[in-house]
């Protein structure tokens, strides 16, 4: 109780920056400096809690740990995101300088979807060239395959390494009548467990930043594919290194690596990695472009909703996995502020 007290003042004080502060321009988007500095509050109440969790904890490897500890903490934290953000875990598509409110949040989530199929070049006005079986690695709760299926009238399954999303999207595919034309699964997108050129449409929404292996995971994305399938990639890259550089600065490296220890993340790749992957598989009509611009209300908007009274008390109830994640989303938005990380689209097709 006294945590929750000490929690209640600290939330009413940043609760009265945040309401005085503006985050129209994109500047402000990720900036946010009052409410980085004002989130520390929120270490020092959970500061017991990390350094059990740090002394508790197995160092993130090729044996497993990896895949056990993402499956962990979205068992932990997928109820908190989708009660106050609905079932699209994933980044919002904002208009630059757009006026936004917590209402349009899930709105740009289906947006980033819409924005995706675009860019993509998926035939929106031809039912003909629809898509009819897609496939969404690393679904989350489903919201994608839920939604994908509705739009094209298609089928979908949706895999993913945490058993408590597959309960949850089954359940909400079984709410919505859509138990006959979408599935989820546990499974490992480096080792999917479909045939080759099963899926027209292969759909890879905010996942590719958890796979350790980024060529493996291109390739299982372009086995499944069927010939002529778009495969769409939304993913957290790194700025693309100069035409004199071999590697990312110290202080980023550093930078990337607090972020993925909370995140439970591996290496990080750039976009420019990407399009070198999906070259060397032969694939065609490749794609890519920096969507940051586009995504910057978002962190910000996830901060003020953590900060909230609702958000603050199920972070305290969650478990120290999703704490640490909420500590590390100041460093995301620095590390767009000082261009580093970016949101990336990459998209190609499947040869027929």
């Amino acid at each position: 109780m006294a945590l929750l007290a000490t929690a209640t003042v600290a939330f009413k004080t940043i609760n009265t920056q945040i309401r005085n502060r503006s985050f129209l321009p994109l500047q402000k988007h990720l900036s946010l400096s009052s409410s980085l500095s004002s989130f520390s509050f929120f270490r020092t109440v959970s500061g017991r809690a990390m350094e059990l969790e740090r002394k508790n904890s197995t160092v993130i490897d090729e044996n497993g740990v990896l895949k056990k500890g993402i499956a962990e903490f979205y068992d932990e934290s997928s109820a908190i995101w989708e009660d106050i953000w609905g079932d699209h875990m994933h980044h919002g598509f904002y208009p630059p300088d757009s006026t936004v409110s917590l209402s349009d949040h899930r709105a740009a989530q289906i947006q980033m979807i819409e924005q995706a199929l675009r860019f993509a070049s998926i035939p929106l006005e031809d039912e003909r060239k629809w898509p009819k079986k897609i496939v969404d690695v690393g679904c989350g709760i489903g919201g994608s395959s839920r939604y994908l299926t509705q739009k094209f009238g298609a089928t979908a399954v949706g895999i993913t390494l945490s058993p408590v999303q597959v309960q949850r999207a089954n359940a909400l595919a079984a709410a919505q009548g859509l138990a006959n034309k979408v599935s989820f699964q546990v499974a490992d997108a480096l080792d999917q467990p479909f045939p080759d050129g099963q899926f027209d449409l292969v759909w890879s929404m905010e996942s590719g930043e958890h796979m350790p292996d980024k060529a493996k995971f291109v390739s299982e994305l372009a086995r499944v594919a069927a010939p002529g399938a778009t495969i769409i990639i939304v993913t957290w890259c790194h700025r693309d290194l100069g035409p004199d550089e071999e590697s990312l600065k110290p202080w980023e490296e550093k930078h990337l690596k607090k972020i993925c220890d909370a995140f439970y993340l591996p290496a990080w790749c750039s976009t420019a990695d990407y399009v070198r992957l999906l070259e060397s598989l032969s694939l065609q009509d490749i794609k890519s472009e920096d969507w940051s611009p586009y995504v910057a209300p978002f962190w910000p908007a996830v901060i003020r909703s953590a900060l909230s009274w609702k958000g603050l008390t199920s972070l305290l109830r969650s478990g120290l996995k999703t704490i640490k994640g909420a500590l590390a989303m100041p460093l995301m938005i620095e590390g767009f502020k000082k261009d580093l990380i970016k949101f990336a689209i990459i998209t190609c097709r499947k040869p027929e």
